[in-house]
């Protein structure tokens, strides 16, 4: 037909600028939640949806919208994962370790975020590491923007009472991260 080739060129270019826009952001939002080895194939995934679904991007919520769909095929990602880890070991399911820290504050923190439920935490990621507002946080997780302001607000006083709880464990065995340090 005619008129087709200059729809799907006009189609070809938009999502070319969407994913010139999302694709590196993605990348790191991705990067965070799945072993390194499942990364291009999460983005990917990702990305064949916004190509899929390109009418139904929001202009005003583009990166919004993307953190949404990567954020179900990450759980899709990991419920497979899942499924064939009980096919193979049933039971040696071992929680992923957190990652290494650099410095005793990363070591707290991670400590306080690991006392944090999956909802809080992934609340706490958006806002901190993808910098993104309420309204857009609402956009990824599928809630109102009040419900994110009042859980965000939630999340940060229970990470803000773990952390201070690993402090006092510290003080109270008597050692600070920096004599451990100069023992070492």
């Amino acid at each position: 037909m005619p008129g087709e080739r200059p729809v799907a060129d006009a189609r070809r270019r938009r999502f070319e600028h969407l994913a010139s826009e999302v694709y590196e952001p993605l990348q790191r939002y991705v990067r965070r939640r799945v072993d390194p080895d499942s990364v291009d194939d999460v983005v990917s995934e990702t990305m064949t949806t916004l190509w899929r679904r390109l009418d139904d991007v929001p202009t005003n919520a583009k990166l919004p919208w993307a953190y949404a769909v990567a954020r179900r095929h990450v759980a899709n990602h990991r419920r497979a994962g899942l499924r064939h880890l009980r096919l193979v070991r049933r039971a040696q399911a071992e929680p992923r370790p957190l990652p290494a820290s650099g410095t005793p504050l990363d070591a707290e923190l991670h400590t306080a975020l690991a006392g944090l439920d999956e909802q809080d935490r992934e609340l706490l990621h958006l806002w901190a590491w993808e910098q993104l507002e309420p309204a857009e946080i609402a956009v990824v997780l599928g809630l109102t923007p009040n419900a994110v302001s009042i859980r965000l607000h939630r999340a940060k006083k229970k990470l803000s009472e773990n952390l201070e709880a690993a402090r006092k464990n510290e003080m109270l065995s008597g050692h600070t991260h920096h004599e451990k340090e100069e023992r070492s």
